[in-house]
This record gives structure tokens, C-alpha cells and sequence, in this order.
């Protein structure tokens, strides 16, 4: 555990509260440092509180089947996580880990209760931020249904890049296995590795190494709009 990394300005439970909410924060507060691969929590545990990126980021996934993860989301510097378990079960119905080396700031169920109470501006956004949790998960749920495994490849490069941004050479700014990439596409592993060779024998996109350089984004949107979703 790290102690006094925020700095109580950058993260989404900071910057929404009021400024005579702070010192409560500050106090209440603790901060992690986890590696990559290390989990915040585990789908299942107790939710004991909410946390909020401030450095890094990790991947939210739940366990899909016996031996696979379906990756929902990234969560970078920011973001919120662990709100889905607010609902009545008083568990995480996901887990999330981390894919770099991430900083986050910690505060018990009990608190983030009061926050709620207490901050009306904090509470709106996190009304949002579930709602748009819903959208999202009815959406991936549509297109695991109905898109084609090349569509769904395609509208995740697309998301990642929207998320993240490009580097100073037009990569997506962003360190993913082709794993984890899988895993957020809803696909097998080897239907991804041959989904991605298409697309570079298209000229759609360009790979270096971990890194995709997206060459032809309208050609790619294409592609999700196919499955007339």
C-alpha cells in the first residue's frame, strides 16, 4: 500500500466533490500500488469500497464460461471502478486487474455512502457513470450476438483508440496482449490472431510488435455497420 500518492485534484472522486469535502477525503483514503497482472479485486470477493485510477490502468472482466474472460472495459487515470458492486448482492460481479502499473485510491463503502450524501454534483456523475455501464454492457451484449468476430476486432481497435489515443507515430496508445485483446473482443484467441492478419493483408491496419497502427479507420467502421447493428 502507498500512502499520500493523490493528490486529491485528479481523480474522478476528487474532482466532483466539493472543496469542503477534501480533507475528508484525505483522511479517509487509502492508496494502492499494484503491478501489472496484480488485482484490485476479484469477481465474487465482498465489496468493501470503490476505487479511482490515478495512475495506470486495468482491465474489467468477468469470468465467460469455464476457462474464458470477457474483458468489459479498460479504466484509465480518472476513472472509476468497483461501483457495480453497489447493488444489493454486496459483492464485485467482476474483477478488475491491472495491465500496467497502476496507483489507486481506495474508500470504504461507508464513506462513499456519506460522499453521496453529502456531494449532490458527485452523485449525478455517478448516476451517469452507471447508466452508461448498462448502455455499454446491453451494446457488447448485442454485438457478441449479432456482429461477425472481424466486426467486433474492428470496433474494439476503434474503442481503444478513442480511449487512449495515438502516439507521436499513430499507434494506439495503449500496451494490450493479443490475449487481452481477444478477451475484449469476445473471440477466441485464434479467430483474433487470423481476424488481425486479414486486416493487415487489407491494409486496414499496420502491427508492430504489441502496437496497431489503425490505416483506414472508415474502412473499419465499415465493417461494424455490416452486421446492421
Amino acid at each position: 500500500m502507498a500512502k499520500n500518492v493523490c493528490d486529491l485534484k485528479s481523480c474522478f472522486l476528487c474532482r466532483f466533490c466539493l472543496n469542503d469535502w477534501l480533507p475528508a477525503i484525505a483522511a479517509a483514503r487509502q492508496n494502492f500500488e499494484l503491478k501489472r497482472g496484480q488485482q484490485l479485486f476479484n469477481e465474487g470477493d465482498p465489496a468493501k469500497g470503490i476505487y479511482f485510477i490515478y495512475l495506470g490502468i486495468v482491465k474489467v472482466h468477468k469470468r465467460w464460461g469455464r476457462e474464458k474472460d470477457l474483458i468489459l472495459r479498460f479504466a484509465k487515470a480518472g476513472v472509476v471502478v468497483g461501483q457495480l458492486g453497489l447493488g444489493d448482492d454486496a459483492s464485485y460481479p467482476v474483477s478488475a486487474t491491472a495491465i500496467a502499473p497502476v496507483v489507486a485510491c481506495f474508500v470504504d463503502m461507508e464513506f462513499f455512502e456519506s460522499t453521496l450524501s453529502v456531494n449532490a454534483g458527485f452523485s449525478r456523475q455517478v448516476i451517469k457513470v452507471l447508466a452508461n455501464d448498462l448502455q455499454e454492457s446491453e451494446k457488447r451484449m448485442r454485438n457478441l450476438a449479432h456482429m461477425p468476430v472481424k466486426g467486433r476486432v474492428a470496433q474494439a481497435l476503434i474503442t481503444l483508440k478513442n480511449q487512449f489515443g495515438i502516439t507521436a507515430d499513430g499507434y494506439i496508445n495503449i500496451d494490450i496482449s493479443r490475449q487481452d485483446l481477444a478477451s475484449f473482443t469476445g473471440a477466441a484467441y485464434e479467430s483474433l490472431f487470423r481476424m488481425i492478419n486479414e486486416l493487415i493483408e487489407e491494409k486496414l491496419i499496420t502491427v508492430s510488435g504489441k502496437s496497431i497502427l489503425i490505416a483506414d479507420e472508415n474502412a473499419l467502421l465499415r465493417l461494424t455497420e455490416d452486421a446492421g447493428l
